[in-house]
C-alpha cells in the first residue's frame, strides 16, 4: 500500500501545559509523536506551548481594545488561520481541562465570528482533533470539551479525533516518568497513530474540495436576508 503525501498541509498544535519552557511538559512527549508522524508525511507543523505567550483573557479578537496593555493572541491567531489542521492539547487538572487550555477555547472563541473569503464562519474548512495526558480521570471529558469546541466554532472533525493517557489512576507516573508505560502503552500509540492519519486525511479532503461547500452556511448571505429555503413558521 501507498504511503500518503499530505505535503502542502499545516498543523498547528497547542500545548496547554502549566509548566513554562523549557520545563518539560508530559503532554508535549505524546503530541511529539504526533507532530513527527504529520511531518513525515509531508505536513508543515509548529507547536505553541500558550503560558509562554502573554495571551489576555477574554472573548475578544484583542483585548487590547478592551483595557488590556498587551495581548499576544491577534499574532498567533495569524498562525491558526494559516493551519488546516488544529489540535488542542493538554493536561488534566481536578478531572477537567487546564486553565491555559480554557483559555485557549476562549481565544478561539472570540475570532469565531469572523468570516472567511467564502462568507462562512472563519474556522470552516479546517479539522480539529485533542490530545490529553495526566494521572488521574478525566480523559475523555477533556476531549469531549475540547472537541465540542472546535466542531461548534466551525472545525471538522473526523472519526477518532482525540488520543490521551493516564496511566494509573491517582498520584501515579506521569506520561514521560521512568517506568510509566506511556511511550510504550499500545492502546495510546494505537489511538494517537489513527487520530493524526484521521486529521491528516480529512484536512487533504478538504483543501483537495475547496474547503465545505458554502451553500446552506453562509452567515454572510443569511444576513443579507437569503435562508436557504428555510421557512420561518410564523409566515407558514
Amino acid at each position: 500500500m501507498t504511503e500518503p503525501d499530505f505535503t502542502g498541509l499545516k498543523a498547528l498544535y497547542f500545548n496547554g501545559t502549566l509548566k513554562k519552557s523549557p520545563e518539560i511538559s508530559n503532554t508535549e512527549g505524546l503530541l511529539r509523536a504526533s507532530m513527527e508522524l504529520m511531518e513525515k508525511h509531508g505536513v508543515k507543523t509548529e507547536l505553541i506551548r500558550t503560558i509562554d505567550y502573554d495571551i489576555a483573557t477574554g472573548v475578544q479578537p484583542d483585548m487590547r481594545e478592551h483595557g488590556w496593555k498587551t495581548d499576544a493572541w491577534p499574532e498567533i491567531y495569524k498562525k491558526v488561520q494559516a493551519a488546516d489542521i488544529l489540535v488542542v492539547c493538554g493536561p488534566i487538572w481536578l478531572g477537567d481541562n487546564s486553565s491555559q487550555t480554557k483559555k485557549l477555547i476562549e481565544r478561539l472563541y472570540a475570532n469565531s465570528g469572523e468570516f472567511n473569503e467564502k462568507g462562512q464562519y472563519a474556522y470552516y474548512g479546517k479539522v480539529g482533533g485533542a490530545i490529553i495526558t495526566g494521572n488521574e480521570d478525566g480523559l475523555k471529558h477533556c476531549a469531549m470539551n475540547v472537541l465540542y469546541s472546535l466542531q461548534h466554532i466551525g472545525c471538522m472533525i473526523p472519526p477518532q479525533a482525540d488520543a490521551g493517557w493516564i496511566g494509573e489512576v491517582g498520584p501515579g507516573p506521569s506520561y514521560l516518568d521512568k517506568g510509566s508505560g506511556g511511550p510504550e502503552n499500545d492502546f495510546t500509540n494505537r489511538n494517537v497513530t489513527f487520530m493524526t492519519y484521521n486529521l491528516m486525511h480529512m484536512a487533504k479532503m478538504l483543501k483537495d474540495a475547496g474547503g465545505v461547500p458554502a451553500y446552506g452556511n453562509e452567515a454572510t448571505q443569511w444576513k443579507k436576508g437569503d435562508h436557504f429555503g428555510f421557512d420561518n413558521p410564523e409566515y407558514r
